[in-house]
Order: C-alpha cells, then sequence, then structure tokens
C-alpha cells in the first residue's frame, strides 16, 4: 500500500470513529425507549421523540449549517462539531425532564448534520473517482458498527446502571472521535466552494436532485417505521425478554454492517441501478415481517435480512446526489451532500412519527407492511431515477 493509500485509509478510519459515536447517540435511544419512558413518567410514543426529534435536527440544521460553515477549513470545523457533539450528550446525561433531553438531542443532531455532510465528501476525496461509494460505506462503517455494539451495549448498560449511564459512555466516545479526527485527518483537505443562495436555489429546484431526496426520506424512512419500535415489537409481539433482545441487537447490527459493506461495493458502478433492486428486495422482506413477526424464529430471519438490507442503499444515495450535484451544480456538491443527509434525517422522523402513530392505534404489528408500502413507492421513484439517468448517458454519447 503506498503512503497516499495508507494515509487516505487513516482518514477514513478516522471519520469512521467519529462516524461511530455520532451512530451510537441516533440509534440508542431505540434501545432505551421503555428506559425513558419509565423513568421520566412518559408515554412510549412521547419518549420516541428523541427518535424523531434529533432527526429533524439533522434534517434542519445539516444544510443550513452546511452553507454556512463552508468557509471554515474542513479540518477545523470536523474538531468543532465533534465539540458541539461531546456539549449535547453531556446535557443529555444530566436530563431530568423530557423537554431538558430533547433540548440536548437537538444540540447533538447539529454536530451530526454537518459531520455527516461534509464527511461524505470528504470520503469522496481521499480516493479515486472509480472508489467514491466504498470510501463512502468504510465511512459509514462507523455508523454500522454503532448499531452492532453502540445501541446494544449501549442498551445492556442502560438496563444495568439506568440510560442517562448510556449517555456518558457516548461522551467518552465522542471525546475519542475528536481526538482520532485530531491526529488522522490531515490539515490539507480541499476546502469547500462556498455557496451562494442562487446555486442553493439551483439545488432546491433541480427536480432530479429533488427526486432522489425523496427517494432517501421514503427508502430510507420506511424501514424506521419498524426500527425505531424495534425492541417493543421484539418484546411485545415476538415475545423476547429483555436481555435476549440486547443479543437480537447486537446480530441485527452484525447484519447492517454486511449489508453496508456489499451496498458500497455495488454502487460503485452504477448506483441508482443498483438501489431499484435493494429497495425492491427491502419492500418485500418488510411485508413479509407483517406475517412472521409473532413467531420467534422465522420472525427473527425476516428481522436479520431487513437489517442486511437497513444500510444497503446509503452509500449508493449518497454517492448518486453527489454525481447528480456535480453535474448540475458543481459549486454546491457539500450543500447537496448535506440536502441528502437531511433527507435520511427526514425519513428516519417520519418514520418514527408514523411508527408512534400506527402503535397507538392499529397496533405494532402494522408498523411492517405500513414501512414497507413506503419502500415501495421509493423503488418506484428509483425507477423512474434509473430511467432518466439512461437517457443522460445516451445523451452524453451522442454529443
Amino acid at each position: 500500500m503506498t503512503l497516499d493509500k495508507k494515509r487516505s485509509m487513516f482518514a477514513l478510519l478516522a471519520l469512521a470513529v467519529s462516524a461511530f459515536a455520532i451512530g451510537t447517540t441516533e440509534f440508542i435511544s431505540v434501545g432505551l425507549l421503555p428506559l425513558i419512558s419509565q423513568d421520566l413518567d412518559i408515554s412510549i410514543t412521547t419518549a420516541g421523540l428523541t427518535v424523531s426529534l434529533y432527526a429533524l435536527g439533522v434534517m434542519i440544521g445539516a444544510p443550513i449549517l452546511t452553507s454556512l460553515t463552508s468557509r471554515m477549513p474542513r479540518k477545523s470545523l470536523l474538531l468543532w462539531i465533534m465539540v458541539v457533539f461531546i456539549i449535547g450528550n453531556g446535557i443529555a446525561a444530566c436530563a431530568t425532564s423530557v423537554s431538558i433531553l430533547l433540548m440536548a438531542r437537538v444540540i447533538s443532531a447539529f454536530a451530526h448534520g454537518v459531520f455527516m455532510s461534509i464527511g461524505s465528501t470528504i470520503a469522496a476525496d481521499l480516493v479515486p473517482e472509480n472508489r467514491r461509494a466504498s470510501a463512502i460505506s468504510i465511512m459509514f462503517t462507523g455508523l454500522t458498527v454503532a448499531t452492532i455494539t453502540g445501541v446494544p451495549f449501549g442498551t445492556f448498560i442502560g438496563q444495568q446502571f439506568g440510560w442517562r449511564f448510556a449517555f456518558v459512555a457516548i461522551v467518552v466516545i465522542g471525546i475519542i472521535g475528536f481526538i482520532a479526527n485530531s491526529l488522522l485527518v490531515p490539515s490539507d483537505l480541499r476546502q469547500s466552494t462556498p455557496t451562494t443562495i442562487r446555486d442553493q436555489i439551483k439545488l432546491v429546484t433541480n427536480s432530479r436532485i429533488l427526486l432522489v431526496l425523496a427517494i432517501t426520506a421514503l427508502g430510507y424512512g420506511g424501514t424506521f417505521v419498524v426500527f425505531t419500535y424495534l425492541s417493543p415489537l421484539l418484546q411485545t409481539i415476538t415475545g423476547f425478554k429483555q436481555g435476549t433482545i440486547v443479543i437480537i441487537l447486537l446480530v441485527y447490527g452484525i447484519a447492517i454492517a454486511i449489508g453496508n459493506m456489499i451496498g458500497g461495493k455495488l454502487s460503485n458502478k452504477n448506483p441508482i441501478g443498483s438501489l431499484f433492486y435493494m429497495f425492491i428486495a427491502q419492500a418485500i422482506v418488510l411485508l413479509i415481517l407483517t406475517f412472521t413477526a409473532p413467531f420467534k424464529i422465522v420472525g427473527l430471519v425476516t428481522i436479520l435480512f431487513m437489517g442486511l438490507l437497513a444500510f444497503m442503499n446509503v452509500s449508493g444515495l449518497q454517492v448518486y446526489v453527489v454525481i447528480l450535484a456535480e453535474r448540475f451544480v458543481p459549486s454546491a456538491v457539500d450543500v447537496a451532500s448535506a440536502m441528502n443527509i437531511a433527507a435520511f434525517n427526514a425519513g428516519i422522523a417520519m418514520g418514527a412519527y408514523i411508527g408512534g402513530v400506527v402503535n397507538d392505534s392499529i397496533g405494532l404489528i402494522h408498523t411492517a407492511w405500513i414501512g414497507g408500502t413506503m419502500v415501495l413507492i421509493a423503488a418506484i421513484l428509483t425507477g423512474v431515477s434509473r430511467s432518466l439517468e439512461r437517457k443522460d448517458q445516451q445523451r452524453i454519447r451522442l454529443s
């Protein structure tokens, strides 16, 4: 491995460590919902706001804060992001009411939004063009490892010592992420191009980019209709005990990590083509889960397939929005990346909210087919986007 390749790999690993810290705090509430609900004397649906409001914080903060910080050196920005992240989780660890907890979650979410948007473009810049999706998937491996270890062990810590201690653990991970960024990310990163209001208007009025943002929100959000309430579903519908659920979340996370790496490799050459089949497969699995969830063995197998496909689409969606931004609005690639991160989190917020409504009205079991329907709509929109991409390529060949 050449010196440049080693340097790039270390930088990608640093980004992955930071993504691990951020991924742990994003998803840890999923495992802690019953504990937060009981301790703060609130309903499961109100506790679910710790997931949906966090996602809304990322959705609103990512494009706005990425645009406002576009003149900052990227390494300095990464370090400041981790400082804000540590402060947000420190407040969560001390929260004595749901309002303080939700405020802390929004502060952490602002850090998340900027990190994921600039982290994706930094990762893509560190490698040759034909390895961009793989580079982004390495960074996002931090998120998937968080679901393998961070979420189940955070849930375990919460069950043993109280949910606040889980946030104390996240603060420690955040400090490690800060140190990793300081030591391993190079200082000579390509400077972001400051984006003008005109460029941002071009982005939000470009139908091709808006189509991908809709695909991201629906395709990713559909899974979160189920995933947000996975712990209560496993407990009340499938009949697993709390200790067993921690192990299931661990295995679910391993499935996510495998799917993420497969998705990165599949998306290197033709991201939009690969995404079409990923969404079809996930829609089918979620629809099947409606019928298998009450049965331990087949229900568990279905949930593991759901995990395998859950993050498979992430790197493909992120690299494709960057490709479209480079084609249509090249001066606003970072903001386009941030908008897609916002779309991911719009999907999470929408999925968490819909899951809560379904839980309160018709029951947890129905989250699976409703989430599957959302993913199916994303698959149809991906088919439209794939058709438009083919027309673009034909036009480029003819010109």
